[in-house]
């Protein structure tokens, strides 16, 4: 059952009203998971870290932001991933942030099996070492606090401790198992 709330200064309406469900509720499995979730779109990054044997890297849609101060983010990683090992053991990483036109870059760092830092992959340095995408319109570098692992992942928090917006970018959103864009109006 759902309750709504209804708008208390129209006379013609009761503080709250009772609607029913329409639909029946069912267990939330692996597939109905997926399934609502390739409707809840979200933003599109690229994680990239190195601990000392090469970089990774990785697509993410989980990126959240945790706190203001301290500036805190989170995001979510498969522990069967192959760049977890690296998160795992990287003190520091980096956020690359994709503008609307980079779903190649996205697609790249979401297949397994291939060296995501090969061409046509353009790729540097820090200062401090971590790997950053040179195409990136905008990055976070941050400083791994935590590591908690929840269910078949790990949930990674990280200290924003640097960033650089090299333009302005419209944002790579994931949305249906697809890449899309905001299409805003202008």
């Amino acid at each position: 059952m759902s309750v709504h709330a209804i708008n208390p200064s129209r006379s013609d309406h009761p503080g709250l009203s009772v609607v029913p469900d329409l639909v029946q509720e069912r267990t939330v499995d692996a597939d109905s998971f997926r399934s609502i979730f390739r409707r809840h779109a979200a933003g599109v990054v690229v994680i990239t870290a190195d601990a000392g044997h090469g970089p990774a890297g990785f697509t993410a849609t989980s990126l959240v932001s945790v706190s203001l101060l301290p500036p805190l983010v989170s995001f979510s990683i498969a522990t069967t991933a192959s760049s977890w090992p690296t998160v795992n053991k990287a003190d520091s990483l980096v956020i690359n942030f994709l503008d609307a036109g980079q779903h190649e870059i996205a697609g790249r760092f979401a297949t397994s099996g291939i060296d995501r830092f090969a061409e046509p992959t353009r790729w540097s340095r820090l200062q401090t070492g971590e790997p950053v995408l040179d195409e990136a319109p905008s990055y976070l570098r941050g400083l791994v606090e935590h590591r908690f692992a929840v269910g078949d992942h790990h949930i990674v928090v990280a200290r924003l401790a640097t960033h650089a917006e090299r333009r302005e970018h419209e944002p790579l959103l994931y949305h249906d198992g697809r890449y899309v864009s905001t299409d805003r109006p202008v």
